[in-house]
């Protein structure tokens, strides 16, 4: 992992608070005007298997890591868009390891 990795802190719906590293972000303007986040457990080492989590938010907010809400991304087509924007950062960044 990055040694300057951004860390951001989620709350679920019951109160819990828990780190996560931010692996990347990017927006998306011309169909679904969203920021969209992808993220893991923070501590994660490289040699472990990870979760990737990614989320949307409102393309005003213009900082990843300022207090905000994440949403859930839940429309099929947007999630394929994710998945493969994922699958091109893994890609380019599998040389890195």
């Amino acid at each position: 992992m990055n040694e300057e990795q951004d860390v951001i802190t989620l709350i679920d719906e019951n109160g819990n608070e828990e780190l996560f590293d931010i692996l990347f972000a990017f927006d998306e303007t011309e169909k679904y005007n969203k920021r969209y986040i992808y993220v893991i457990s923070a501590g994660t080492e490289d040699e472990d298997e990870v979760d990737i989590q990614a989320f949307s938010s409102d393309i005003a907010d213009t900082e990843v890591t300022a207090e905000g809400t994440l949403d859930q991304i839940e429309d099929e087509e947007e999630w394929a868009m994710v998945e493969d924007r994922l699958n091109q950062w893994l890609e380019e960044n599998e040389d890195e390891e």
